[in-house]
């Protein structure tokens, strides 16, 4: 993706998926929603379900399909990233983190990323703090203190029904909002005039205590 309008801030949102339909695909949309309304944005998705009969067969960058080197020049070339897999066997998927392989190991060096995972129940939870943290410290990112975490009960016929989690998705929005602003300051004078997430709003909701 070359961003040749550059109209707003780059935001990449990469869907560990592999089955449609999907939670994780459904939170990440949503998230990519509400950053849009707090932000001027140039968004793209990387859906991994879509990409896996090419993505599974590439080796190497070198051997890297037109499709997945444009995924991978806009995950390169991002203002932040927005990051999603669904839990198998206690981690991200496998074609997660295969796509993250051919990522140049210094391109995402100080990049915001919000972390979001979804899984069955909350015992999966540390997945984002266990498995996706420390895959993109590897990469020296600035992970967002934040990430969002779903399970199977917070969502009715895929899509959102728990105001828990919306109320978390507001929460992490709003601070990614702020960091996300640095990376850009000729945006500041449009971004002024946007109507942004409260904080103070999400901040006041009430979260489950996992266990």
């Amino acid at each position: 993706m070359s961003w040749a309008m550059r109209n707003g801030y780059r935001i990449v949102a990469v869907s560990g998926n592999t089955q449609q339909p999907s939670r994780t695909l459904t939170l990440v949309k949503t998230l990519l929603d509400r950053l849009a309304a707090a932000l001027p944005v140039d968004t793209h998705l990387v859906e991994l379900g879509t990409l896996a009969p090419e993505l599974g067969s590439v080796l190497s960058r070198a051997h890297a399909t037109a499709a997945i080197e444009t995924d991978l020049r806009s995950i390169e070339t991002a203002d932040a990233l927005l990051v999603a897999s669904p839990v198998y066997r206690a981690s991200y998927t496998g074609l997660f983190k295969h796509l993250f392989d051919l990522v140049h190991h210094e391109a995402l060096v100080d990049m915001p990323v919000l972390l979001a995972a979804t899984g069955g129940s909350d015992r999966h939870a540390l997945v984002i703090d266990h498995q996706l943290r420390p895959l993109f410290s590897f990469f020296q990112a600035h992970t967002l203190p934040i990430g969002v975490y779903g399970t199977e009960s917070d969502f009715c016929d895929y899509q959102i029904a728990s105001p828990t989690l919306h109320a978390r998705i507001d929460l992490a929005i709003a601070r990614a909002a702020t960091v996300i602003r640095v990376r850009r300051p000729e945006l500041a004078a449009d971004d002024m005039l946007r109507t942004v997430v409260s904080p103070d709003a999400a901040t006041a909701a009430t979260f489950t205590q996992l266990g």
